[in-house]
């Protein structure tokens, strides 16, 4: 690796990962990103020389020098980004952070989290329960911030073992060479990538195939997946279903938890679990989190049941942001949920949560083309709420697409109570409709404005 490493698109939150991994191998680090943040405020305060001027001009003069300087960019940044274009005109490695990534589980022993949905979560699982291990540890890169570290990285000196998030957008995941690969779900996704449902589901077998020989798959039961492998991986499947090698049984409710047995394919079991996000959709992750951990061999039953007790969850994921302080108060929780899945698992868990209790969803889609390909089975979802208010669409990287908008769900709705609104106007509308379970959802900007609400609530 080389001694010096420039990021372009420095700010996000997969990026962030690999700076610091950079900076604890004693590379220096610099980079570019478009807007301060509060992680970018982090990631200079830890060593990182980060512009916010996307100027080729506004590269500093350390990082100019082709033989000593790797440039990694993310695809969210547009190719005529003007400093991205100096360093290809002037002979540089430029590589995608995916590229990046493969290369450290090529030199370590990856366990990989593959998945529409899911991944997060799990990979963050895993990578507690193996951080909480005397003795074993990982390096992670995860997609979500950790609410147990406050990061998104954990980095040990001598673990064997990296947990990463394989992020199938843009084929990212096939630059990766896993030890152990998990695959939570393969409900079709950035169709604005693939095209086609058939292209998405051959990116994932793709994906199984760079599994290393004498390496392991764990899958959830009932993908539409066909695996590819190579000769000496060993294929395992996970969840409730009675045939999963790794399954969750016994599972109960008491008091706001979720508890449960995981039964393991050599007959073990391990009693007891209760994932400190006590939602329902964390039972398949939480055995999916330990399936991995037991494949690597170095696992201890009772420490991870107590990880999984501590576990926090990633900031975003069914984060409960704010709760009255009284008898049956009103509470706010906050979820990434942004596919119809994710949606629907998300508003059921909060059923089960806080039974008979009003559900308000206030949802904001994110991207056009997720809005246009899946705009009914987002208001299916949302139809199970009892009050739903449409947030104006969040583009991202997308220019807009004629005729498509937050209207275009809002008006497939079935039953609830329903209005649209802009997202300056989140915190008085909310706080008008006196509501009394609220989930906000999607994976835009909406979180930016529940500080606001809270304040006036």
């Amino acid at each position: 690796m080389k001694q010096k490493a420039y990021f372009v698109g420095a700010g996000g939150i997969g990026m962030a990962a690999l700076e610091r991994y950079c900076l604890s191998k004693g590379m220096e680090v610099g980079g570019y990103d478009r807007t301060p943040t509060e992680l970018t405020d982090h990631l200079i305060a830890e060593g990182a020389d980060i512009a916010f001027d996307d100027s080729a001009e506004a590269i500093p003069e350390r990082f100019r020098n082709p033989s000593d300087t790797l440039v990694v960019y993310t695809p969210a940044v547009p190719d005529s980004h003007a400093g991205l274009q100096w360093f290809r005109k002037n002979g540089f490695e430029v590589v995608k952070r995916s590229r990046l990534l493969g290369d450290i589980t090529r030199t370590s022993r990856g366990i990989c989290f593959a998945g529409t949905h899911g991944k997060t979560t799990t990979s963050s699982m895993a990578a507690h329960i193996l951080h909480s291990t005397p003795g074993v540890g990982c390096n992670a890169f995860l997609g979500g911030v950790l609410r147990n570290y406050d990061s998104n990285f954990l980095l040990s000196a001598t673990s064997p073992w990296t947990v990463i998030e394989a992020d199938e957008f843009d084929r990212s995941f096939h630059t990766l060479s896993p030890w152990i690969a998990v695959v939570t779900a393969t409900d079709p996704d950035h169709l604005d990538i693939y095209g086609t449902e058939e292209a998405y589901l051959e990116s994932f077998a793709n994906f199984t195939s760079l599994i290393r020989p004498g390496g392991f798959l764990v899958m959830h039961t009932g993908l539409k997946m066909a695996p590819r492998v190579a000769d000496g991986v060993t294929v395992y499947t996970y969840g409730t279903d009675e045939n999963a090698q790794f399954r969750a049984v016994n599972i109960r409710h008491d008091y706001g938890k979720v508890i449960f047995d995981i039964c393991f394919p050599d007959g073990s079991v391990i009693r007891d679990f209760a994932p400190g996000v006590p939602v329902e959709v964390n039972i398949d992750n939480t055995v999916a989190a330990v399936a991995a951990c037991w494949l690597t061999g170095e696992m201890d039953a009772d420490i991870a049941r107590g990880a999984m007790a501590s576990y926090m969850g990633p900031k975003r994921r069914f984060e409960l942001r704010w709760e009255e302080n009284i008898p049956g108060g009103r509470v706010i929780v906050d979820d990434y949920a942004h596919h119809p899945e994710e949606l629907r698992a998300s508003i059921m868990s909060m059923r089960k949560l806080y039974p008979g209790r009003k559900l308000s969803v206030a949802f904001q889609p994110h991207l056009y083309s997720r809005t246009r390909d899946f705009a009914s089975q987002f208001a299916e979802a949302l139809s199970l709420a009892d009050e739903v208010v449409m947030i104006s669409l969040y583009p991202a990287r997308e220019e807009p697409i004629p005729g498509i908008s937050s209207k275009t769900i809002l008006d497939l709705i079935s039953g609830p109570e329903k209005l649209l609104i802009d997202k300056e106007d989140f915190a008085k509308t909310i706080k008008k409709r006196n509501f009394e379970i609220l989930l906000t959802a999607g994976a835009g900007d909406l979180p930016d404005y529940i500080p606001a609400l809270i304040k006036e609530l």
